[in-house]
């Protein structure tokens, strides 16, 4: 029984030494596991930030490429129908998305469906002022309609699609 005893007067201060040292050790990992992720982190960042501010530089200037006041004076061709005209406007929106639309997995989902979204009903302006101009008019005729259209409306798409990009980009950084 003494043996006993003597065993655990041992023991006893050994398991409580032990235990203290896996605390610390285990404290020690978990530390240093925090920092190696804060490296990769900033990293990462290093890494991910230019290219997120590539994006949203790319979206931003889709967006004011696609305005109407930018768009029309870009490609008015005075030699052009209402109907080619029309096909040309939509080739270019759809070239220029079509060129940006990767830039979507730096940017929040709302954001990129607003863009999105600016992007469709413009298409559906230009289509809705060709349907009201006559197909073989100038392409002016069909620049004024397309300006009609975009005073109508309550909401600027584009203009919104823009100001929350760059609430996004004012947000993030």
């Amino acid at each position: 029984m003494e043996a006993i005893l003597e065993f655990i007067k041992i023991l006893l201060p050994a398991s409580v030494v032990l235990y203290a040292v896996y605390l610390v050790v285990r404290a020690f990992i978990q530390r240093e596991i925090e920092l190696k992720k804060l490296e990769v982190r900033s990293r990462s960042i290093e890494t991910i930030l230019p290219a997120r501010l590539q994006a949203y530089e790319r979206i931003t200037l889709f967006l004011e490429r696609i305005s109407p006041p930018n768009l029309l004076v870009r490609l008015t061709n005075p030699v052009l129908s209402a109907r080619d005209f029309q096909k040309v406007l939509l080739d270019d929106i759809r070239s220029e998305y079509n060129h940006n639309v990767s830039q979507q997995v730096f940017m929040s989902e709302d954001v990129w469906n607003l863009v999105r979204n600016a992007k469709e009903d413009l298409i559906i302006i230009i289509n809705e002022s060709a349907t009201q101009t006559p197909a073989e008019a100038p392409s002016i005729e069909l620049s004024k309609k397309i300006f009609e259209l975009m005073m109508d409306r309550k909401v600027d798409t584009i203009s919104h699609a823009l100001s929350e990009v760059k609430k996004e980009i004012q947000q993030t950084f």
